[in-house]
């Protein structure tokens, strides 16, 4: 088998937004996914205003937008996602995917197998977020 086409482990977590932490209410907003062997970490999120909306009027859109933006930093290694953004790689998607009580949360982390990360990324995204 051609070494780009043989399939490689990943992990992946869901991000959620839970707009009352006490209440432990979330909605999907993205996926973040981890393939070691490809040196592959991305954040892919959308926000959609009416689901926010819906779940609480107290969120603070742009604050959501800003942070979402610092993790897709983070898993890009970029200056603006600060000390975080500056470990490696496997160290971010597991300081990302950590359990926390914060207004953004991850489910917990899940395994696979694929051949390319980015679209594997991509049908996760368009399964647990978009539809």
């Amino acid at each position: 088998m051609n070494k780009l086409n043989e399939k490689k482990l990943f992990e992946y977590a869901i991000i959620r937004v839970v707009p009352k932490v006490e209440r432990e209410e979330f909605f999907n907003v993205g996926v973040i996914l981890y393939c070691k062997s490809a040196d592959f970490l991305e954040a892919k999120y959308y926000l959609d205003p009416q689901k926010i909306e819906l779940f609480s009027c107290e969120v603070d859109k742009e604050i959501l937008e800003n942070y979402l933006q610092t993790w897709v930093a983070i898993c890009n290694g970029e200056k603006q996602g600060g000390a975080i953004g500056e470990l490696p790689t496997a160290s971010r998607f597991r300081w990302l995917t950590a359990t926390r009580s914060t207004l953004i949360q991850t489910s917990k982390v899940h395994p696979g197998f694929c051949i390319h990360p980015e679209e594997k990324l991509n049908q996760l995204f368009e399964q647990m977020v978009i539809r």
